[in-house]
């Protein structure tokens, strides 16, 4: 387990991270080309990572950062270093760049395949959630508890899809399934943006359901210990006990994912 001084210096970093950006938020022009859009995009990058990679060097200094975009190619995780960091430089960068909320710092700490600490800062919310596994979840330092809800009717649940649905006919199939049961079953169905966010609301009780077809397993990892310490249930699409190589993804309040199987 990771001690608490190592514990502060990752909760600093990663708030400075966050909090660098709050000046800026809603003062610069929206993108209108992708060309604008690119620039911005790679400056977000860009100044995360900084603010990250260096003040965690002292704490760290023998662990590598490895990048989100490119952390996806391995389905089995048997080529990457025993221990690293991966981080999603800004989960829901689009959404600050259109002057929206919805846009977190996520970072989590890798070793031997299993995330083992893991954080979400919501600038905006001045909300900080993490886990270490086998010691909880918590929101700032209150810990996470999900929700205990059993009518359908009162329960929210959200839902997210991959890119590249247009070149894969069969898992554009699977996600509409999906959605439509989750429309069928559920009292509100909505989208809320950073995926890891979605996953630590689960956590806290906010949100009953998480729904994901396709892999997206980099944007996973943090929410996902941070949904799993808090105590939620963490399944793929059909109902099985989630591993690294599954290409779905069904996070539910305690007892719900057992039951409940949106898509084959």
């Amino acid at each position: 387990m990771l001690t608490p001084a190592e514990i502060a210096a990752i909760h600093i970093a990663v708030r400075a991270a966050g909090d660098q950006f709050l000046p800026d938020f809603r003062r610069l022009p929206v993108p209108q080309t992708m060309a604008e859009l690119q620039v911005r995009l790679a400056d977000v990058e860009a100044r995360c990572l900084a603010a990250l990679e260096s003040p965690l060097a002292a704490t760290f200094s023998d662990t590598p950062w490895l990048a989100a975009d490119a952390f996806g190619l391995s389905t089995a995780g048997a080529d990457l270093p025993a221990a690293y960091w991966l981080c999603d430089a800004m989960d829901g960068a689009i959404q600050y760049v259109q002057q929206l909320p919805g846009w977190t710092i996520n970072l989590v700490l890798m070793r031997q395949g299993e995330p083992i600490f893991a954080t979400i800062y919501d600038p905006l919310a001045r909300e900080l959630f993490w886990a270490q596994a086998g010691a909880g979840a918590f929101l700032n330092e209150m810990p996470l508890r999900p929700s205990t809800k059993r009518e359908p009717g009162v329960m929210v649940a959200v839902f997210e899809h991959t890119h590249g649905l247009d070149e894969d006919a069969a898992l554009c199939q699977r996600v509409t399934q999906g959605v439509a049961t989750l429309l069928g079953t559920y009292g509100v169905v909505r989208n809320y943006g950073p995926h890891g966010l979605q996953l630590a609301y689960i956590g806290a009780g906010r949100l009953d359901v998480f729904l994901q077809v396709g892999r997206d397993l980099e944007n996973w990892l943090p929410g996902l210990l941070i949904a799993r310490e808090a105590g939620a249930d963490v399944l793929t699409a059909t109902g099985q006990p989630w591993q690294w190589a599954a290409d779905s993804l069904l996070v539910t309040a305690p007892g719900l994912g057992t039951t409940f199987t949106p898509a084959a």
